[in-house]
């Protein structure tokens, strides 16, 4: 009888301890990734700022900027003609080839400039 007893009582606290660990849930709040490795030609979005905020590449790479926000933003030259995005949904992409050498600043229209960044391109 003890030792039934004593099996139930240690079954129904591994049950417990199981149930509780099964129901705690995970921080529902989004962490970004980290910002990619300086030698890589990827820009992350996140908590409305570019990262890296300047990047350069060598003339023919491809930049991809990714949108780790929960909301749209844009890629947009401030010449308004280099390169422009249009909008970008969370999780989206926009990539670009940087085939002419310079110094672009851009920014999200979304935002405004206060969410802008630099792209050196170097010959």
């Amino acid at each position: 009888m003890k030792k039934t007893f004593f099996l139930k009582f240690i079954t129904l606290i591994c049950i417990v301890l199981i149930s509780a660990s099964c129901g705690k849930s995970k921080n529902s709040s989004y962490t970004a990734p980290a910002p990619p490795p300086n030698n890589s030609p990827e820009v992350s979005m996140y908590n409305m700022a570019f990262s890296p905020a300047s990047l350069t590449v060598a003339k023919g790479t491809t930049v991809k900027w990714t949108n780790n926000d929960s909301y749209p933003h844009t890629v947009t030259s401030n010449d308004g003609t280099s390169f422009n995005s249009n909008s970008i949904a969370a999780a989206g992409t926009f990539s670009y080839p940087a085939n002419v050498a310079g110094t672009f600043n851009y920014h999200c229209t979304i935002h405004g400039t206060a969410m802008s960044g630099t792209l050196i391109v170097t010959p």
